[in-house]
């Protein structure tokens, strides 16, 4: 009999984690219109996965609350944390195993306290433990003053959660989901978060309205806080959903590219590349129609895409293999590397570094961004970097050259030196200098320019002095000189990139 009721004890439990016993709070999630942090789990978790630690967790307040009130009102202090499988249907059972961390705004306001610090630690570890890649939802206010069982500790500050959670640096993946607001500790975990990925009703900030009054700076409401659309441009966020649905879905796709290889592909016409390129060099394109013609369907996704424009950063999938990407934007600032796209770039590969992500580089740059601006924005650093990265690079990379190869920017686009890839290739429309025609034309030329006093004639020089520069840096002759690998078919480019992988994985 005793066993029985402890059953029934136990179950009743179990049932007061659910959103059905939280009725008041699952209303309140639906009429602001967003799910709930369990409804969040479930649609990230594969069906009958998830295996939850600290389910039992109550706040730290025992001795201010009854402890009837504190189950329904502090479910699992907070936060839910576990092992499940992710995307198995998709990239095997053997390589969807993961962590799952989802802040719950319904209780303390998805506040950080004692126990909710424990049940932290304890995932973070096994996910180093384990190497396995972590999803968390990061939706919270911060730290929790209200915690008053907790008396041997004044400021708390002793809390190892966010070294641990730094720590996982390029052992276990994080990706980071936030929806509504997100400040103080929670921005902390978000911040440091390997992807970041945020609704458009998202508000994040190292600091929320009560610690920035309490410091002095003025009244602000929370929505006056790191809007999303700002940390968009800023750069804090890779990728902006329309909702909690949308963000976790692209946190899935994202995930796939860390988990392994697809079966299943469509590979469009490769055939369309030989026309993609204007036959005027004057002329840009969108890199976009190129990269997803290379890429498996609907395989390319596109991360930063309104930060550092000039070059674009993803992942996309060849025969289901997944590879990154960095690729020359034509069409923003003519390709050229500014200091944001460069930094961009470099914590892009880095990452794809740590994490054994082969890369492929399309190129169509002339080069480093110049000009008293440009060194305004530390460029002399920040563009640096992409050297400093390509020296450490560990994981294969293919260069591609589409058009514009010059100068130091066409170098760091592709680790540091048209020698450092495993196999750099040009298609025939690929041009090679010091530096972009026209200014070398302009520079090594200036006495034979200024002489002629005709200004048509003068231009009539300089185009023939252009055409001339062409001539000799066309793609075939920095084939014939061995500065590159091989002059491609536009239309082989994907297979010469598989070609090329598979022939490094075999060394």
């Amino acid at each position: 009999m005793a066993k029985n009721k402890e059953f029934k004890n136990y179950l009743s439990r179990i049932e007061a984690l659910s959103d059905q016993y939280r009725k008041e709070a699952l209303s309140k999630r639906h009429q602001s219109g967003n799910r709930t942090a369990r409804e969040n789990l479930d649609h990230l978790v594969d069906e009958d996965s998830f295996i939850e630690f600290g389910a039992f967790a109550v706040a730290a307040q025992r001795s201010r609350k009854d402890y009837d009130s504190l189950q329904k009102e502090t479910s699992a202090d907070g936060v839910i944390t576990g092992f499940c499988e992710i995307n198995s249907d998709e990239i095997g059972k053997k390589n969807s195993n993961a962590v799952a961390i989802v802040y719950d705004y319904s209780v303390l306001a998805g506040t950080q306290g004692y126990f909710h610090h424990q049940k932290l630690d304890r995932i973070i570890d096994k996910a180093k433990k384990y190497r396995l890649p972590v999803v968390i939802f990061t939706e919270g206010g911060g730290g929790r003053p209200g915690d008053v069982d907790v008396s041997t500790q004044i400021a708390g500050l002793n809390v190892p959660t966010f070294s641990k959670w730094a720590s996982l640096t390029g052992s276990s993946l994080r990706i980071a989901i936030n929806n509504g607001y997100c400040f103080a500790g929670n921005a902390a975990l978000f911040g440091a978060a390997d992807f970041r990925i945020a609704t458009k009703q998202s508000w994040i900030g190292m600091a929320g309205p009560a610690m920035i009054e309490g410091g002095g700076l003025g009244k602000f409401d929370p929505t006056e806080i790191g809007p999303s659309e700002m940390h968009e441009m800023n750069g804090t966020i890779d990728l902006l959903a329309k909702d909690e649905k949308e963000a976790t879905t692209i946190a899935k796709k994202l995930l796939t590219y860390f988990q392994g290889n697809q079966q299943s592909f469509e590979a469009s016409d490769q055939n369309q590349l030989r026309k993609l390129i204007p036959e005027d060099r004057k002329w840009g394109y969108p890199i976009r129609d190129i990269i997803d013609v290379i890429a498996d369907k609907e395989s390319f996704l596109e991360l930063k895409k309104n930060y550092g424009r000039s070059v674009v950063t993803g992942f996309f999938r060849l025969e289901g293999k997944p590879f990154a990407l960095l690729a020359s934007d034509c069409q923003q600032l003519g390709g050229a590397i500014d200091a944001v796209s460069a930094e961009k770039s470099s914590e892009f590969l880095t990452l794809c570094n740590e994490h054994g992500i082969p890369i492929v580089a399309l190129v169509d740059t002339p080069g480093f961004m110049v000009g008293p601006e440009s060194e305004e924005e530390s460029a002399v650093t920040r563009m640096s970097k992409l050297f400093k990265v390509g020296s450490q690079l560990s994981v294969p990379l293919m260069a591609i050259f589409l058009r514009k190869a010059y100068g130091l920017g066409a170098m760091a686009m592709v680790g540091g030196s048209f020698h450092e890839p495993i196999y750099s290739a040009s298609w025939p429309t690929g041009e090679f200098g010091g530096m972009g025609l026209e200014g070398a034309v302009q520079l090594g030329f200036k006495r034979e320019l200024e002489a002629v006093k005709d200004q048509k004639e003068r231009e009539a020089l300089f185009d023939q002095l252009v055409a001339s520069a062409y001539e000799k840096g066309k793609a075939i002759e920095a084939a014939a000189h061995l500065e590159i690998d091989a002059v491609i078919d536009p239309a082989d480019t994907r297979k010469i990139i598989l070609r090329a992988y598979n022939n490094h994985k075999r060394d």
